[in-house]
């Protein structure tokens, strides 16, 4: 689509001539599908600025969309999903059917507003990021960069985006602006405001504490204290008097009244980090106080009214504990109303340097040390680590360095050094695992097996599967159709 309205032909000619681009000079590029003129004209002179592709393709709706990539295929797809309600009812359903005809190709969807629902639907469908419009160049260019990076499609942007001086967290208390970060901070401020329960999952070391504090800070109970108990760390016979509190003379040394972390966070945030570890039996008592707001102190008869928001987090696939047993599945259903995920490090690949470079700056200033930052080498090598401890494996990793060394430049020898994790056995130690290259199956064959493994795990519940992989049943009904085409082909 081009300078007229809903992409005729002579709208697309027209856009040809102002801007070099329409149907005529489609190629391996990239397509913009929007049927709101302007915008898709102003995208198209971004693009153009980014100086990236070769050509840029053009369509009004859905089906030209579809026509296009038939006939000529496409590297990129940034698709207004308003723009393809010819193609399907849903938003969702038309997003899969583009994904499916992009054969490959990264999809970008776009949408007024910040929706939180529509960018989760989007990449439930299939599409690899979303961009709330109108989208400037700047901030696709970031995009796109991250693209690259966790995918490895399309063609390579000719420099990273530049970062800018780690001054502070981006939001909250994280730091990063990737696509995926974005979605969570956005998730964050749409359900702070909120009392009802929030369920916070993610890998250790994503940030789950740092989340319940921003959900905290950005709600109503803000001037209110945020109490975080790690079920983790407390042992079991203490735990119930450690979150309800004791009464004098409960037990042997209870020589006076002691309120719990609930009391104590009475109007403000009570955090139950690690919820799954949780013992059985104080389930059924949390239960009854997220049932009733009340609670009796250990040793006490009487009840006492506490009004508290609970946030909890767990590292821990919760329908598994369920499954095994370990986690009631009503108490799951009580705390799990507003999730929240953390995505790893790895899946967020542009946020490791201005990471790095943050907690360089922080503990500088704590050690009263003077560094310059990172080499080219030394930050290649933090860019393509995967990074299993994540974000926490990172600080320590900086923190060390700033501790080990005086100042100036830090360089790949440097991180030789500080990098314990990754460091490889002396010669004459165990020799570390090599897989054969036969061995190495395709991404969709693995990708099979993850999730029929699953679908045996439940006795054969698509939803509870899907619940435990963290996607919609959705996405797998459309995975087995597409193996079953493929199988169909062979």
């Amino acid at each position: 689509m081009g300078g007229a309205s809903r992409g005729t032909k002579e709208g697309m000619d027209r856009m040809a001539r102002q801007t070099g681009i329409g149907e005529a000079t489609v190629g391996a590029g990239l397509l913009v599908v929007d049927a709101d003129a302007a915008h898709a004209r102003a995208l198209a002179e971004a693009l153009q600025a980014l100086s990236i592709y070769p050509s840029i393709a053009t369509a009004g709706n859905g089906r030209e969309a579809l026509e296009i990539l038939r006939r000529n295929g496409c590297e990129i797809v940034l698709a207004d999903l308003a723009s393809l309600s010819d193609i399907a009812s849903s938003g969702e359903d038309a997003v899969a059917r583009l994904v499916r005809v992009a054969d490959g190709a990264l999809v970008i969807a776009l949408a007024e507003g910040d929706s939180v629902s529509a960018a989760v639907g989007a990449m439930r469908a299939g599409a690899h990021d979303y961009l709330a419009k109108p989208v400037n160049g700047e901030l696709l260019r970031t995009r796109l960069w991250d693209l690259w990076q966790r995918h490895g499609r399309g063609p390579r942007p000719t420099a990273a985006p530049a970062s800018p001086a780690p001054a502070g967290p981006d939001f909250g208390g994280f730091v990063g602006r990737s696509s995926a970060m974005q979605v969570v901070y956005e998730q964050i401020g749409r359900v702070a405001g909120s009392s009802a329960p929030v369920f916070i999952t993610g890998e250790s070391g994503t940030g789950k504490d740092v989340c319940a504090e921003a959900l905290h800070a950005h709600g109503p109970r803000a001037g209110k204290r945020l109490v975080a108990v790690n079920c983790a760390a407390i042992p079991r016979d203490l735990m119930e008097s450690e979150l309800f509190g004791v009464a004098r003379g409960a037990f042997t040394g209870a020589h006076e009244d002691r309120k719990g972390a609930a009391e104590l966070a009475d109007g403000g945030t009570l955090f139950l980090d690690e919820i799954g570890e949780l013992d059985l039996s104080l389930q059924s008592k949390l239960l009854r106080f997220l049932q009733t707001g009340t609670l009796s102190r250990l040793g006490e008869s009487g009840t006492r009214k506490v009004d508290v928001r609970v946030i909890c987090a767990t590292n821990r696939n919760p329908m598994q504990l369920i499954q095994e047993r370990k986690f009631r599945e009503d108490l799951f259903y009580r705390l799990h109303v507003l999730p929240i995920h953390l995505p790893p490090l790895r899946q967020r690949p542009s946020d490791v340097l201005p990471l790095a470079r943050y907690f360089l700056a922080h503990y500088a200033r704590e050690e009263h040390k003077s560094f310059t930052g990172f080499s080219r080498e030394a930050e290649a090598r933090l860019s393509a680590a995967e990074w299993p401890g994540n974000v926490r494996q990172l600080q320590n990793l900086v923190r060390r360095l700033v501790v080990m060394f005086d100042g100036g430049e830090i360089g790949h020898d440097m991180l030789d050094i500080a990098d314990i994790e990754s460091r490889r056995p002396a010669s004459g130690g165990e020799p570390a695992p090599t897989v054969s290259r036969r061995a190495v199956q395709p991404m969709w064959q693995q990708e099979q097996r993850i999730i029929e493994e699953a679908i045996a795990a439940f006795g054969g519940n698509i939803s509870l599967a899907a619940a435990a992989l963290e996607i919609s049943p959705s996405t797998i009904y459309r995975k087995r159709q597409s193996w079953a085409e493929m199988a169909m082909a062979g």
